[in-house]
């Protein structure tokens, strides 16, 4: 069987005179209407996809939201097409610095209602991806922003580093991991930076930094030493990033980043479970992307995605 062909996309809305609207493309070699998508690049991954994609088609600039679902159907090539979708708030700004003009992939974009769009939409399967954008809508959950929490790259192993602990340095492994994992993350569009005073979470931080421009604040109450020595301050410094509602990465270690999820499920009153250690249980180089609604605090986690780095 042909492999599955990957693509990703993102349904794109703002609020114009109090009412939600949402973007549609009409594509002008099908002449149909659908949600903004496009195929995977080599070397991409679908955050990263879904971002390029709206940038290409729409001249809008967005960073992703909440994960909305999955479409797979099947092409006239025999092959099936799994295209991952996002929700992603449009600000004012980048209506102002759209690009867009019609080309011969698109024809025109239009901001539709959700009860417009329910009946505009070419495809059932993306009239299943606008229920699920408005299903949160119906919880008073539309802005949202993540919490993504950060496993550090691959360091030298304790027995074979002679300094301190807090000093082990990436492996070559671990350098390639930490710039793998810029481009995923960018597609959030994180808007602070907390590590871990150790020298292997400052160095994992630093490609993203770099890339963003944002400096990065160490935070010795999510390192290790801080939680094996009982004065580590996770909950003050999650509780802090929860109240300002912007995207935050905070990179830490494997046994503090349990305690990490525990806490922002315990700040936004999310019964805890099973779930937190699947999204703490990170390898090297990995994160988990915690969605929680700016607009409905009592809404708790919304959703989790892991992500491993591009380079394992």
């Amino acid at each position: 069987m042909s492999p599955a062909i990957y693509a990703a996309g993102a349904l794109c809305w703002r609020v114009v005179d109090d009412r939600i609207v949402v973007l549609v493309v009409h594509r002008t070699k099908y002449g149909d209407v659908t949600i903004p998508k496009g195929k995977v690049d080599p070397g991409e991954t679908l955050p990263e996809t879904a971002v390029r994609e709206i940038a290409e088609e729409t001249g809008l600039r967005i960073a992703l939201g909440v994960p909305l679902g999955i479409s797979t159907y099947p092409l006239s090539s025999g092959r099936d097409k799994i295209v991952h979708y996002w929700a992603a708030e449009v600000s004012d700004k980048a209506i102002e610095r759209s690009t867009f003009v019609p080309n011969a992939e698109i024809a025109a974009i239009e901001w539709v209602t959700l009860k417009k769009a329910r009946g505009y939409l070419t495809y059932e399967r993306d009239v299943e991806i606008l229920d699920g954008f408005e299903a949160l809508v119906r919880q008073g959950i539309t802005s949202t922003f993540a919490l993504i929490a950060l496993r550090h790259g691959k360091a030298v192993p304790r027995d074979l580093w002679e300094g301190s602990d807090a000093s082990r340095p990436l492996t070559e492994r671990g350098v390639k991991q930490a710039a793998s994992d810029v481009g995923t993350i960018r597609a959030w569009n994180p808007k602070r930076i907390l590590t871990s005073d150790a020298v292997r979470c400052v160095t994992t931080v630093a490609p993203l930094a770099a890339a963003t421009g944002i400096k990065p604040r160490r935070e010795a109450g999510i390192s290790q030493d801080a939680y094996e020595e009982g004065r580590g301050e996770v909950r003050a410094i999650v509780g802090k990033r929860i109240r300002s509602r912007k995207t935050a990465v905070l990179c830490s270690h494997g046994p503090v980043l349990p305690e990490i999820l525990r806490e922002i499920a315990l700040a936004t009153g999310t019964m805890p479970g099973g779930y937190l250690n699947d999204a703490a249980g990170l390898e090297t180089g990995g994160f988990s992307v915690v969605h929680l609604s700016a607009t409905n605090p009592a809404s708790g986690i919304v959703s989790i995605e892991t992500y491993a780095p591009v380079a394992g």
